[in-house]
């Protein structure tokens, strides 16, 4: 698959290809961009991935720059000089800034090779994350018209598929698909009450690596604490921890250090981790494009695993609400809109390509405006084009020694009490003068034998006189005006577009509640959801396995219990969930009649063991 996606992008089609995720889509763009001669321009609008893949192509000898909201006018300013006037192979941008003019007069002067659209299905309105600055891509081209372009996704259905293509202005259409089926992944999903007492038969059934999706921040600590207290070592993570606690869960789940990761949706893009066993949802996602992905991180070994739902009638209760209050009215957009602008005192007129950091928290405190209204209706105002909100953004610090070598070997002389922390920098990290390089104000501290306070003090001061470009580090929301700021009267919010909107999430969300129904195979629904025809059921799911249970006889029941029961003694209940393929009642009913007979006796701690096996002899 990749070697055809490569062959058509150097033969210069436009090419749309659809690969699961950890199918490794990055190396399709990057191995076109190293063979050319010239530049290859990387769309993308996950800042961390962004950023995380730069680092590793600079690491590997490859030289790369990432262009993003996070960054300043000057930091801005200086990557794009780079970007012209050196040899960089790949650089990276979210979709806000391929608008600004600044960019658009240096693209023209770029020998670009190819231009990468990753997450394309956020051209697409029919999408599940629909992003109006990537309709802009197609000015772009405008710009290099000979330039073949790229689209990238993981998930997209039929519809969101020939959107792609048109928004993209391709030539001609061209997708290349790899199937969707995952062989050694089993999709299950149960009505389950007791949840959480069914998330840790799990864990300690199956071992192996896993990962937990919840809703909510709090969810995932509450249940991290629950899993340990019953033995299970698991971690939280989301995107409110500090990026040293990020860093170190993910290093420890990866090391298996720790069994489970308990987390939200911002867990996972970019994390390579091929021999996860399970995955579990303990609550609904919105729609099923994010289950797919979410799901398709277990088994990347291609070994057996599973992806498992658990839900109970609550939960649909509280996904069709969550959908509902994704759609606050114009006034409640209007306000929230007014509030933003009172927060960071900007006038209306003002603020056009300008970026803000927000405290969503603070906002909705001060105007007295509730959270979950204020967070959908920036979503909405983004969707209508006013500006780019990015919610979960954190930038790392980072240095840049914006002057040349002989001034600052001149400033060293001059300053003795600075001098030893730009003497810790050079030693510490290298390409300071070609751009800004992420630090650890702690590591430093800890090599200097100094206090984290007094290096950043010092780091603030070379700043302020202008030796080094000093960028703190920041995990807050930001919010791109993509238009200058304005009156309410002059806020044009489109009936047609907020309806649109509402119908493509309602219509994925009843996708999402029609694939709980045990009617069909799991698999053969998310193909035929995302437009793959199937007609071979799994095998393997909880349907089919039902399926392949109510046609078992009760002597094949008794055997496998039999079976069981020779290896390890184990209660009633654990027997029923080692047979889930089976009846619950029909299993019982068998184990009755086994210890009627005299087939398995009971030991004293209540667990069965088969008659006559080593256990049974050997009792205490």
């Amino acid at each position: 698959m990749q070697d055809d996606i490569i062959a058509s992008v150097l033969n210069g089609k436009d090419t749309l290809a659809l690969m699961p995720t950890g199918g490794g889509k990055s190396i399709c763009f990057q191995v076109p961009a190293l063979a050319k001669k010239g530049i290859c321009i990387v769309i993308s609008p996950l800042i961390a991935l962004m950023q995380d893949q730069v680092e590793n192509l600079k690491n590997r000898g490859i030289k790369a720059a990432a262009l993003h909201s996070g960054m300043s006018p000057r930091e801005i300013d200086f990557c794009l000089d780079n970007v012209v006037y050196g040899d960089v192979k790949l650089l990276y941008v979210s979709p806000e800034r391929i608008q600004a003019r600044l960019f658009r007069d240096r693209v023209q002067k770029m020998n670009v090779n190819l231009i990468a659209v990753d997450e394309a299905h956020c051209i697409s309105q029919w999408g599940y994350d629909f992003r109006p600055p990537y309709l802009k891509i197609a000015e772009l081209r405008e710009l290099h018209p000979n330039v073949p372009v790229l689209a990238l996704t993981a998930t997209a259905t039929p519809d969101v598929v020939d959107d792609i293509q048109e928004k993209l202005a391709f030539k001609k259409k061209h997708v290349l698909q790899k199937s969707f089926v995952r062989d050694n992944l089993a999709y299950l999903a149960f009505l389950e009450e007791n949840k959480r007492g069914r998330l840790l038969n799990i864990c300690k059934k199956q071992r192996g690596s896993g990962v937990v999706y919840v809703r909510n921040r709090k969810k995932t600590a509450e249940i991290a604490g629950f899993l340990n207290r019953h033995g299970v070592k698991a971690n939280h993570y989301h995107a409110g921890l500090s990026s040293e606690q990020r860093t170190l869960r993910q290093k420890e789940w990866m090391n298996n250090h720790v069994q489970v990761v308990v987390a939200t949706n911002a867990f996972g893009m970019g994390i390579d981790k091929p021999d996860v066993r399970f995955v579990v949802h303990l609550d609904l996602p919105e729609d099923l494009e994010s289950y797919f992905q979410e799901a398709g991180r277990g088994g990347r070994d291609e070994k057996k695993a599973f992806a498992v739902l658990l839900f109970d009638q609550g939960d649909k209760l509280d996904l069709q609400e969550k959908v509902t209050r994704k759609f606050p009215g114009r006034e409640t957009v209007v306000r929230c809109y007014r509030s933003l602008l009172n927060h960071l005192q900007l006038a209306a007129g003002s603020g056009q390509h300008a970026t803000f950091p927000v405290d969503l928290p603070a906002i909705s405190k001060t105007f007295g405006i509730s959270l979950l209204d204020l967070f959908h209706s920036l979503k909405l105002l983004e969707g209508e084009g006013y500006l780019s909100f990015n919610e979960a953004f954190y930038s790392p610090s980072t240095v840049h020694v914006v002057v040349n070598k002989q001034v600052l070997y001149d400033f060293r002389l001059r300053n003795s009490a600075l001098a030893p922390t730009i003497e810790l920098l050079l030693r510490s990290h290298s390409g300071l003068f070609d751009g800004p390089v992420k630090i650890s104000e702690q590591e430093l501290a800890k090599r200097s034998g100094s206090s984290f306070q007094k290096i950043k003090k010092q780091l603030e001061q070379l700043h302020e006189m202008e030796i080094i470009a000093y960028q703190p580090a920041r995990n807050t929301p930001l919010v791109t005006f993509t238009q200058p700021a304005q009156y309410d009267r002059d806020l044009r919010l489109s009936k047609e577009y907020y309806e649109l909107r509402k119908e493509v999430a309602y219509t994925k969300m009843e996708a999402m509640l029609a694939y709980l129904e045990p009617d069909v195979c799991r698999q053969r629904k998310l193909l035929n959801y995302f437009g793959e025809k199937s007609g071979k059921p799994c095998g393997q799911c909880d349907v089919c396995l039902s399926e392949k249970a109510s046609s078992g006889s009760e002597q094949e029941i008794k055997e496998h219990i039999l079976a069981k029961l020779k290896q390890t003694p184990m209660r009633p209940d654990e027997i029923a969930n080692a047979m889930l393929i089976y009846d619950r009642e029909k299993v019982l009913k068998c184990l009755t009649w086994l210890v009627d007979e005299e087939r398995i006796k009971y030991l004293p701690d209540r667990k069965l063991v088969a008659s006559g096996s080593y256990r049974e002899e050997n009792k205490v």
